[in-house]
């Protein structure tokens, strides 16, 4: 590991505090009920009060109870004499839920405490990136790179300052991936100092207990427990795990790696990347199992004959409603006008509109007519510079089978390509902003490309000031684009001319026909 242990940490959170203002300030700001933020608030208040979800008098099509809401009414929730009558069908696990009701809980039912925690983890992920960018390039320089691009991001940042799920799931994906790189690392070693002492059997030793694999195990859980497809990303990471596991045998030389692999680290790759899941996973529907006000609990039913049928029971209504939610999912297909497939997401075709009130007076901006947007939208030279560095990846893995590549280009496909299958066969409803948990890995091949720009420290002075140059001037393009874009990406007041020139194209204004 190239420099200091010192800066090795002092320069990710240098970079994170600065991600971190970006995110905070006036993250009350718009004062409003922005997007889907009408429907996850109040599940929040309501599991941090009643500890399951429950029905609420303000909808999304009721906006005096979502101004009663900003105004810090809370009494907008149904009092009814049967709790079974209360319980609310949710479409999404509840642990990004509890997430955002932690932040009301603490600052009070208002946008900067229903935004709270989102900012929190989207500040959090810019260092786990930075470090974990750091890990896999060796170079601290990179890490901070990787750490400042991803603050840079104009989704990443809508999404860190508003109250929606999918932030709370890149969190996650991004911590459980990074827990596997250190899992890694640490196999490795094991593996040569074993090598050094011990001769070579054919299948190798049990490297024991591996914390780090069952904490990627605890994350990728949690992120299924924010939404669903976080299943895409576990099952990809618990190949890609084993595939670095029998690798490493072979890296020491025994004789048969894969059946090294199968026989010695599968079952406990078993146990944590598929039994830790499924218990992170049920473990956030405590309060669903607890009291008698979800969705479908049968309450009365499951008490009625003891212990042993009130587990039996509980079971079978949790599964049903398990099975009710995955037909929500796959049968979403009404039209929105934002909605979008997944085959254009990766050139920021059509970005979602957030926020854009229409009663704006001419005096907030001293112009006949005044904007205030939140657009949900990437940074458009840094989207266009990540498709041509994992376009360079597929080549770079082809001719070098570097793992760094392999990784990056296997996390990007699991949560891109799936949602073909969702737009061809269903004709789901998808939007832009899925594409998140998908951005760390965006940032992660633009860094490795970086690292083959810069070269390796004993190139050619020559060869190396080319390298940093043109690193360099990639950063200050993202830098500029991103200050181009940050008014309508935070709820800044400003013309409506001004508004016009930041909108790349016209998809991203008009209103796409049904």
């Amino acid at each position: 590991m190239q420099g200091t242990a010192l800066w090795g940490w002092l320069g990710p959170i240098l970079v994170t505090i600065f991600g971190g203002i970006l995110r905070f300030v006036r993250l009350q700001d718009p004062r409003a009920i922005v997007f889907d933020e009408t429907y996850y608030i109040k599940d929040a208040y309501s599991l941090i009060r009643f500890g399951v979800e429950r029905i609420t008098l303000g909808t999304d099509k009721d906006p005096i109870a979502d101004k009663r809401l900003i105004a810090g009414d809370l009494d907008i929730f149904k009092q009814c004499p049967q709790f079974a009558d209360c319980g609310s069908y949710v479409a999404h696990p509840p642990l990004g839920k509890w997430m955002i009701g932690a932040g009301e809980q603490l600052f009070g039912m208002n946008p900067f405490g229903w935004r709270f925690a989102a900012a929190v983890v989207g500040t959090l992920s810019i260092l786990i990136l930075a470090r974990l960018a750091r890990r896999m390039t060796r170079s601290t320089l990179l890490g901070c790179l990787a750490g400042l691009l991803l603050a840079l991001d104009g989704l990443h940042l809508v999404l860190s300052r508003t109250a929606l799920l999918d932030i709370f799931l890149m969190f996650w994906v991004l911590a459980g991936f990074a827990c596997l790189v250190v899992d890694r690392d640490q196999a490795r070693r094991r593996l040569a100092d074993w090598r050094d002492s011990s001769p070579l059997p054919d299948l190798g030793p049990r490297l024991g207990v591996r914390w780090w694999r069952l904490g990627a195990g605890a994350c990728l859980g949690a992120a299924c427990a924010v939404k669903w497809s976080g299943v895409f990303f576990l099952i990809a990471f618990a190949v890609l795990s084993l595939m670095w596991d029998s690798g490493a045998r072979r890296a020491v030389g025994l004789r048969q790696p894969y059946r090294g692999m199968f026989a010695l680290d599968l079952p406990g790759a078993l146990g944590a990347l598929l039994a830790v899941p499924a218990a992170t996973y049920v473990l956030t529907w405590t309060g669903w199992f607890v009291t008698a006000g979800g969705y479908g609990r049968n309450w009365e039913q499951a008490t009625s004959s003891g212990p042993l049928f009130f587990v039996v029971d509980s079971a079978r209504s949790w599964l049903q409603y398990q099975w009710q939610v995955l037909g929500y999912h796959t049968g979403l297909h009404l039209y929105h006008p934002y909605m979008s497939d997944p085959w254009t997401w990766p050139v920021l075709y059509r970005p979602v509109s957030f926020y854009y009130p229409a009663d704006l007076p001419s005096s907030a901006c001293g112009a006949d007519k005044c904007s205030q947007a939140v657009l949900g939208v990437g940074t458009p030279a840094l989207w266009y510079g990540a498709l041509l560095a994992l376009l360079g990846l597929i080549a770079w893995y082809v001719y070098s089978r570097d793992w760094r590549a392999g990784a990056v280009l296997l996390a990007y496909a699991a949560g891109w390509l799936p949602w073909f299958y969702y737009a061809v066969a269903d004709k789901r409803t998808m939007y832009l902003f899925y594409m998140i948990p998908l951005l760390p890995f965006m940032v992660l091949a633009l860094v490795l490309v970086a690292g083959l720009a810069l070269g390796k420290q004993n190139a050619p002075p020559a060869r190396r000031a080319a390298g940093a140059a043109a690193v360099g001037a990639f950063a200050l393009i993202v830098l500029i684009n991103f200050w181009w874009l940050y008014p309508v990406l935070a709820a800044e007041t400003i013309t409506q001319g001004q508004w016009w020139a930041r909108m790349l194209t016209s998809s991203w204004v008009t209103v796409a026909p049904k």
